[in-house]
């Protein structure tokens, strides 16, 4: 045999004697234990990644959305109340969302369980980032957002009636669903809708705002350039356009920002606004508050009309001051942020839920709520709220 051959046959020898006893002393006991790979790494992972191990694994890091998704419809769905791990039927815990269509734990390295297992990166849209840094935005995109509680609750011929079940198109349109709810405690608490307080003796409301209180005298001077459409004293001289007097100071500070802003449109009112100072915002909104409203008045036989359908589309829930689970006046808002609608004109009130509806003017509620009201509704219900007490 030439000695060429004969090397090359020791050599492969060698080789195979090296890769048996290498297989031998450096495969880990555990390497057949879950297939064919290192099975201890697989339960390393497993006792660390919080992936589908049940809810109560989050408490740990994320207590206020714990506590948040606890007190809520998501949690309270599950069966016998149990925090369930992997959910099927029974409701939807953490990991229904957040190993499920939303990706998994927000970082690809383990959990944090202990100061010595820090997580390092976050990774967000496909890419690791640095973890801990200041302003980073972690949240899905709008449509990923609406997509992901879509998955549930789109209305689907094949889905149990007990599910709750939207129709997009007259639920909310383009609107996020997160505009009106929480995803972990999506069910919309109407009994904890904001109210202003009483007073216990004369029974009026009690004047409350959230942000720094305007200059009522002041505001008086300002008023002057809106008296030629809104009155002196905020009673509108043309239907078409609204009465100030008796509004909320909240709204109509919010308003003027808004179309100051650009994110109200108006040519009119947007050229107003552009000329006034924060300031002059509160002092004109205090004026109007403190002036006195009168009732429009509206057709007699609508506002009769319209009182059922104001109870049936649930405008009471933010538009009497008791809300939709207690008694107060109707036509009064629930909170300092959202406006009266006693006494307002009828006319305004139509243009504003059409525009509403047609989408040239858009809010994450009304353009839903208009989406449902037909036409004759719409005038029905208009002539109900300008026909109640504004005091």
């Amino acid at each position: 045999m030439p000695k060429h051959i004969s090397r090359l046959l020791i050599l492969v020898v060698v080789f195979a004697a090296v890769a048996f006893t290498a297989k031998k002393v450096l495969t880990p006991a555990t390497f057949y234990q879950y297939g064919h790979y290192r099975g201890a790494a697989v339960a390393e992972i497993a006792s660390k990644v919080p992936k589908l191990q049940g809810s109560a694994s989050c408490q740990s890091c994320h207590k206020a959305v714990y506590a948040e998704w606890s007190a809520g419809i998501h949690r309270k769905s599950t069966k016998d109340n149990v925090i369930q791990g992997l959910v099927v039927k029974n409701g939807p815990g953490c990991e229904v969302c957040h190993t499920g269509p939303a990706g998994n734990h927000p970082s690809r390295e383990a959990m944090p369980l202990s100061l010595e297992d820090r997580v390092t990166t976050i990774t967000h849209k496909h890419i690791a980032h640095p973890a801990d840094v200041p302003g980073r935005n972690l949240m899905l995109a709008a449509n990923d957002m609406s997509s992901l509680c879509l998955n549930c609750h789109e209305k689907l011929a094949a889905r149990p009636k007990t599910q709750p079940q939207i129709e997009v198109a007259s639920h909310s349109g383009k609107e996020l669903c997160t505009a009106c709810h929480n995803p972990h405690s999506p069910m919309i608490d109407f009994a904890a809708v904001p109210r202003p307080p009483y007073d216990p003796v004369t029974g009026k409301l009690v004047a409350v705002s959230a942000m720094k209180a305007g200059d009522a005298g002041a505001g008086r001077s300002v008023a002057a350039a809106c008296a030629s459409c809104h009155g002196n004293a905020g009673m509108s001289v043309n239907p078409v356009w609204p009465n100030l007097a008796g509004q909320h100071a909240n709204y109509l500070v919010n308003s003027l920002e808004a179309f100051k802003s650009g994110t109200r449109r108006n040519d009119m009112m947007s050229a107003m606004a552009a000329g006034l100072s924060d300031a002059d915002m509160r002092n004109v909104a205090a004026y109007f508050a403190k002036s006195r409203c009168g009732v429009t008045g509206g057709d007699k036989d609508k506002a009769k009309l319209g009182e059922s359908r104001v109870a049936e589309a649930g405008c009471a829930a933010c538009h009497s001051a008791g809300g939709i689970r207690g008694k107060g006046p109707a036509g009064i808002s629930a909170s300092q942020s959202w406006p009266n609608l006693a006494g307002q004109n009828a006319e305004y009130l139509a243009v504003s839920l059409r525009a509403f509806k047609d989408g040239t003017r858009s809010h994450p509620v009304m353009s839903s709520v208009a989406k449902t009201l037909s036409d004759a509704d719409i005038d029905n219900v208009s002539s109900y709220f300008a026909s109640v007490s504004c005091q």
